[in-house]
């Protein structure tokens, strides 16, 4: 194994793969560390964690247990990958593990010096001058700043990781990254010298990205957004094949379950809902305040609906709604009790659809698709082709010969009619 990948949620791992898998390396996520060693012949392993919106302990208990498996496999160079829009747990004046995980991981490295940019141009996230643009608009300007867990109200990568970090956070800006890897590589030693720690890097197009590649070679840690994997299988002397994102041969029904309450994938559900796709919203409110026996009740009654309609195409379902109401069942319930019940009623209707003969499943937000694939029993995945920057589909092995092609989609990511794409681009793929 060349690249040990450690990311802090299930999306992000599919993102960080889809690059890694589209720059020529082959590729398996892991849900979760697995219990022994891999048996499969890859270039690159990416374990996926549900660590971007727990505790800071917590998750460095995790991400240090990811990098002992990682390790004991044999990996050259650790990466750490974390949300392009560089969010992660929030609790007061607490803001952020990204910081505290980076640390740990140095510090179990014997490394004192890393680099960190959640740039990924081809997603519309660029880093200039250590701050942080969501399309045209600085990061505290988008949705973000309004996020029901995890709210960016700062712009500035410097301020926001060194808020989190007990080391000293440095800048390596645009006028150096233009001047290539030997510049490059010269900031960061300079940096290092000054006692710096972790630097921020500019990059505004994937040009800077493919520039910063050859910087890190090895490094022994790495972390960023999933645009940074685009220059690092080149330090391998790896290069684009198209045979690596072969998957298996494509079968079942087809569904999108949906979770998340971004500006994106709103616009993605009512793209469906005027195709005119049989659609079903769960009721938020009657899942959090009636317990256990209102959950499967509910649940119940989706699948019942939805089951007569799979041999005629494509059905939705979807808690997704607007941040207003999403604030009042929150500010009702409680935020961690509204998005539990949310996320296992959406995995309980995920799992019953794979049931009843759904072979090719979509899953919109980052919490949805970590509850999904857990209660299919999902751990591992073969990452394939690419639907959207950052979203590819995705094969899980499930019992015997059966599987299941998943798509785990970011809730900002995708195009406004993605969900339709996404079946599409499928049934074109070429399968192995």
């Amino acid at each position: 194994m060349r690249l040990g990948c450690i990311a802090d949620d299930f999306t992000g791992a599919t993102d960080l793969a889809n690059n890694l898998v589209r720059a020529g390396m082959r590729v398996v996520q892991t849900i979760g560390v697995p219990p022994a060693s891999l048996d499969a012949d890859v270039d690159a392993v990416v374990v996926a964690l549900k660590s971007r919106t727990i505790p800071p302990h917590e998750a460095i208990e995790q991400s240090l247990a990811a990098l002992r498996w990682l390790r004991a496999q044999g990996a050259e160079q650790i990466y750490f990958k974390y949300c392009s829009t560089f969010d992660s747990w929030y609790e007061g004046d607490v803001r952020g593990n990204i910081g505290p995980v980076t640390e740990a991981l140095m510090q179990a490295l014997g490394t004192d010096f890393t680099m960190a940019t959640p740039a990924f141009p081809d997603n519309q996230r660029s880093v200039f001058k250590g701050h942080l643009f969501v399309g045209d608009v600085l990061l505290a300007d988008s949705g973000m700043r309004h996020h029901p867990l995890t709210p960016m109200t700062e712009s500035n990568l410097v301020k926001v990781m060194q808020g989190q970090c007990k080391g000293q956070v440095g800048l390596v800006d645009h006028r150096v990254v233009a001047l290539g890897p030997e510049a490059i590589s010269a900031r960061f030693q300079a940096l290092r010298q000054q006692g710096v720690g972790v630097a921020i890097v500019d990059a505004v197009d994937n040009a800077d990205l493919l520039r910063l590649g050859p910087a890190l070679k090895g490094m022994p840690l790495v972390t960023g957004g999933s645009g940074v994997a685009i220059g690092l299988p080149a330090n391998w002397g790896l290069t684009p094949n198209p045979q690596a994102a072969a998957l298996p041969a494509v079968a079942g029904w087809q569904a999108v379950v949906s979770g998340s309450c971004s500006q994106a994938t709103r616009a993605q559900v009512a793209h469906v809902k005027a195709l005119g796709w049989p659609c079903m919203a769960m009721d938020v409110q009657a899942l959090v305040s009636g317990g256990e026996s209102g959950l499967a009740a509910q649940c119940d009654a989706v699948l019942a609906w939805a089951k007569p309609l799979l041999a005629k195409g494509p059905v939705l379902v979807y808690s997704t709604d607007e941040p207003d109401v999403v604030k009042a069942a929150q500010a009702q319930w409680g935020s961690l009790q509204t998005g539990h019940a949310v996320e296992q009623a959406l995995a309980r209707v995920a799992q019953g659809l794979v049931q009843a003969g759904v072979g090719q499943l979509v899953v919109a937000g980052g919490e949805t698709s970590g509850a999904c694939v857990q209660a299919l029993g999902v751990t591992q995945l073969q990452i394939g082709v690419q639907i959207d920057p950052g979203v590819p589909w995705c094969h899980a092995p499930l019992v015997a010969d059966q599987g299941v092609h998943l798509t785990l989609k970011s809730g900002n990511f995708g195009t406004v009619d993605f969900f339709a794409k996404a079946f599409e681009v499928l049934k074109a793929a070429k399968s192995r």
